[in-house]
Formats: C-alpha cells, structure tokens, sequence
C-alpha cells in the first residue's frame, strides 16, 4: 500500500537521504564520481532541504510503500519558462524513485498526485526538465503526453553538464 505525504521541515534530513541516493541511482554514470557526490552533497544536504521546505513556493511530497519511503517530488506552481506565453504552469523540478521500485507504477502514482494537484490549482500546464540519456524517464514522460520543447544543460560540476530535454504537458 502507497500513501503521499507533503513534506514539512522535520523531513528535510529524510529528503536528503533519498535525494542523494535517488539522484546517484538516475545520474551516477553521467559524470565522474568524484563530481556526482560534490554535487549530492552540496546540493541535497539537509541544511538545503531546511531551506527549501520553509519556502512556501516549493511543494515537497514524500511517497511510501508499506509505510518505507521510496520517493519523493517538488513541484513550484506558476513558473512558466521563456518558450511559454502562460503565466500559471507549474514546473516539475524533481520526481524521483528508488530504483528497487520501479516498474510498480509508484512513480506514475506520485506523478499522477503532482497533475492533479496541480490541475486543483489552477494551473493550465506542467513543464520539466529530463536528461536526455534516461531514456527511461524520457519515455515516461512520453508516454504521459509531454512533448519535447527545448533543450537545457543541467550543471554537475564546474567541468560537466549534462544535456536536458525540456518537455511540457498542457492540461
């Protein structure tokens, strides 16, 4: 059994465990080692998450599977990127799984709670970005009505970026 719970300030050292792991799980084989864990631990440590959880424009879900946390989400309503005329669309900033979970429909329940929430909010469109050799993730957000619209690069280090698909889903 799942359940989805938003996150508050007393998770953000839960966050920062499955964030750096998630993340190494997804992107560890895109740059070196040693750049990949500057980059966790800088950008997903707890004082970060602290952060991040006191700003109320940063909405944090933590997903459960008999009552274990195998993911987690952060979405920001009303951040149209440049390529988009509309002002109310939310940006999918992160939506992450542990890897021993997918392939269970996990990740497409804890997206499916980030559309409807957003959809309750009066947003007209989601849009992220997505690395281009996760095909995985590419494909599911095919698959659930993205459409490529730019590119972007995600900076891992001062010497490595990695190449984003930015996608957009108009609801």
């Amino acid at each position: 059994m799942t359940s989805i719970v938003k996150a508050r300030e007393n998770d953000s050292q839960l966050l920062s465990e499955i964030a750096k792991l998630t993340f190494i799980e997804s992107h560890g084989s895109s740059a070196k080692t040693e750049d990949i864990n500057v980059y966790v631990n800088e950008q997903y440590n707890t004082d970060v998450f602290k952060k991040e959880l006191s700003e109320t424009k940063n909405i944090y879900h933590i997903i459960y599977r008999d009552k274990r946390p195998v993911g987690y989400s952060k979405i920001i309503f009303n951040t149209p990127y440049t390529s988009s005329p509309i002002k109310n669309i939310t940006k999918l900033e992160r939506l992450y799984l542990l890897k021993e979970f997918y392939g269970l429909k996990i990740g497409l329940e804890l997206f499916q709670f980030n559309i409807d929430l957003s959809k309750q909010n009066n947003q007209a469109g989601i849009w992220l970005f997505v690395w281009k050799e996760n095909q995985r993730a590419v494909n599911f957000y095919k698959k659930n009505g993205f459409l490529i619209t730019g590119s972007h690069d995600f900076k891992i280090s001062e010497t490595h970026s990695n190449p984003n698909h930015q996608m957009f889903l108009r609801f």
